[in-house]
């Protein structure tokens, strides 16, 4: 007890020390060439950028002396606490090239705080945001060659922060590691945009009050695979989760539902709340619901359940049910299965008619640069 008591005042002391200081990164150039493949050609995940940034931290050291070199496997001990007790967290945002050639992040300070509330809450160590920010520019401009150009082109950057203490027993880390390696990636949806079917399968649950589910933790993913694999057999695109019969999430991606108010008959949108705990403060979630509110539309943060939906869907009220994350930005729903009930949903086609549309719109060109806004961070 009293050597477990030692090792968590240690490390506590230890996160209080100050983050890894981005102009301390070393860094050392990769000899390979730049092998950015055909857009046509581009996978999600499945070709890494030539550069990669580590920083190790202790609980003796805190922060080690940063680098940016080339990506490479890692090499650690079987009996690191990541692979045994999931202790390890990521994100996933983009840097865009715009047409005056400049590299462009999208809101990477809300990546960064939180990846803080990940690490946190899995006793990793804490970081700077704005060194955070700061690592990533830098990593972006040693691999700019590596982010393809065009409209729905982007480098795909995966943050991660992992446990390599070395001991099978359960306590909290003396030794982690940050990383973020990048993958050039094409748009989401290669053939056009298409709307997806939806599946509600009540054997599984992918959060509760309590739990992690608003952590970005690999240890929310994994369990997702088989449910998403036995839904895509029977012909749907991604699992609706529910909570007791609230809806919380779709896949791994935020919903929100634009429907007539059962009471006033008036539009309004309606997404699960955060304060519930069960559902990832998104940053496209965020960036939606600001757009909305910012052009006049009711927007409700509140709890609603599978029986609300199938309620409006009765009453004729539903307008458009859609998705937002990183990849898609927004994915359309066609169609929820439930209790072996098919429920159709309008989907419109034009940004004139579908608010879905209007918000992806409106975010790539933010992205991109084709309309100043302080959510896009020009790279110098």
């Amino acid at each position: 007890f009293f050597s477990w008591l030692h090792t968590m005042r240690r490390t506590l002391r230890s996160f209080y020390k100050a983050a890894w200081n981005a102009s301390d990164i070393v860094v050392k150039p990769s000899g390979k060439p730049v092998a950015l493949p055909k857009p046509e050609d581009l996978v999600f995940g499945k070709i890494l950028a030539n550069h990669m940034f580590t920083c190790k931290w202790t609980t003796k050291e805190g922060w080690h002396t940063p680098t940016i070199s080339e990506t490479k496997d890692l090499s650690i001990s079987p009996a690191a606490s990541v692979l045994h007790y999931a202790i390890e967290c990521f994100e996933g945002m983009k840097a865009y090239i715009d047409s005056n050639g400049k590299i462009r992040l999208f809101r990477p300070d809300m990546n960064g705080k939180r990846m803080q509330n990940s690490c946190a809450r899995i006793s990793l160590p804490a970081f700077d945001v704005d060194q955070f920010v700061e690592s990533l520019k830098k990593l972006t401009i040693v691999d700019k060659e590596w982010i393809p150009k065009g409209k729905g082109y982007s480098l795909y950057i995966r943050p991660t922060c992992i446990s390599t203490h070395n001991t099978l027993g359960i306590a909290p880390p003396e030794e982690a590691l940050f990383f973020i390696i990048a993958s050039p990636v094409g748009p989401y949806y290669k053939g056009g945009f298409k709307p997806i079917k939806l599946l509600v399968d009540n054997n599984y649950n992918r959060a509760f009050k309590g739990g992690t589910g608003q952590y970005k933790l690999g240890s929310n993913y994994g369990p997702t695979i088989l449910p998403q694999v036995q839904a895509a057999k029977k012909g749907y695109s991604q699992l609706l989760w529910l909570n007791e019969g609230v809806i919380t999430e779709v896949g791994s991606m935020n919903l929100l539902v634009y429907w007539k108010n059962k009471v006033t008959g008036k539009p309004e949108i309606i997404t699960a709340p955060l304060s519930e705990g069960t559902v990832l403060p998104g940053i496209t979630r965020d960036s939606t619901l600001s757009l909305l509110r910012e052009w006049g539309y009711t927007v409700k943060e509140e709890v609603y359940t599978i029986d609300d939906f199938t309620e409006a869907h009765r009453e004729g009220r539903l307008l458009e049910v859609f998705g937002t994350g990183t990849a898609a930005i927004i994915s359309q729903v066609e169609s929820i299965e439930y209790n072996g009930t098919e429920y159709t949903i309008p989907t419109p086609s034009t940004a004139a008619d579908s608010i879905g549309i209007k918000v992806m719109e409106e975010i790539l060109a933010i992205q991109y640069g084709e309309k100043e806004h302080p959510w896009s961070v020009i790279v110098d």
